[in-house]
């Protein structure tokens, strides 16, 4: 009981700092808090020489014909847009009624999901760390797509019920990526779209390697595998930030893969969603996660 209690108490101390930035991120205005945010975020490079090396180190080894000025440019630039998505997440809570998209948010293809909600149809949402990656969370369900998002569980569970509540505040629903496959399948079988982001590391054992950004990098094959099996549609979907802090979401053309499944088609599906992704973050270098350690040594023969 004494250990529960001090690693209760532990929790709480981790927390409190999140949760008074939570306050401060809430009061400002909207704007005010947004650029706080971008300035916070360059500042915040120099105390992380970690995230800062593997930024720069990804970026180099991504764009190989760029100068070093570039790089530099880039990594202020996507510590700025952390900054900024920070503040984002925050402040979910003041996105609450169509007014607020129809305020924010622009949208290129939203007939294909509209399409596929006409026909009762579950599909898969196929996004990445990019832009305002967590916004699908707010006008998905507002606008009337039933829609659940396949996340992962934050160690400290005062931070990660936050966080689920902000995401499950317009009427989504979080899938505990640990549970797996079933729980997707529950998903489209009761005709909702169900949002993955593919652009994360995964374990060896769980995935497959595939070519990202001309570098070897493990991927999930779980949507492949489904999709494939299944016929479900994959819809990929990316909210970019416009420079006045508008939003602009990117809907393409669902994927239906009808091949007979197999490995090899399970791997050229994977492969195709990992080139969609990357050709999304080519958009807008600037606006994804390079600080992530997305490609590791087991992985590479050689180093960029």
């Amino acid at each position: 009981m004494k250990k529960q209690n001090r690693h209760k108490i532990q929790n709480i101390l981790e927390a409190a700092p999140f949760f008074f930035f939570v306050a401060i991120a809430r009061l400002l205005p909207r704007l005010t808090a947004l650029k706080f945010g971008k300035k916070l975020g360059r500042f915040s490079r120099f105390f992380q020489p970690q995230r800062v090396k593997t930024a720069r180190e990804n970026l180099r080894c991504a764009y190989p014909e760029q100068n070093e000025q570039w790089v530099e440019q880039q990594v202020r630039q996507v510590f700025e847009h952390l900054g900024i998505s920070s503040m984002e997440m925050l402040r979910m809570n003041h996105f609450k009624t169509q007014q607020d998209i129809d305020a924010h948010f622009s949208f290129e293809g939203l007939e294909h999901l509209q399409q596929l909600k006409e026909q009762n149809r579950g599909a898969f949402l196929l996004t990445g760390h990019v832009g305002f990656w967590e916004a699908g969370t707010f006008f998905m369900p507002l606008m009337g797509y039933p829609v659940d998002f396949v996340t992962k569980k934050i160690r400290n569970p005062f931070v990660d019920r936050f966080i689920q509540q902000q995401r499950e505040a317009a009427g989504g629903q979080c899938l505990d990526s640990k549970k797996g496959a079933r729980r997707i399948i529950r998903s489209l079988a009761d005709q909702h779209m169900v949002c993955l982001l593919l652009d994360q590391h995964i374990s060896k054992k769980q995935g497959i390697v595939v070519n990202f950004f001309n570098r070897p990098a493990y991927a999930t094959p779980i949507i492949p595998q489904i999709a494939l099996k299944n016929r479900t549609p994959i819809v990929p979907v990316f909210v970019y930030r416009n420079p006045d802090f508008s939003y602009r979401v990117i809907i393409q053309q669902p994927i239906i893969f009808d091949e007979p499944t197999s490995e090899e088609a399970v791997q050229r599906a994977t492969q195709t969603l990992t080139d969609i992704v990357e050709e999304a973050i080519r958009q807008q270098p600037d606006q994804w996660f390079w600080v992530h350690r997305r490609w590791r040594k087991s992985t590479e023969q050689k180093s960029c």
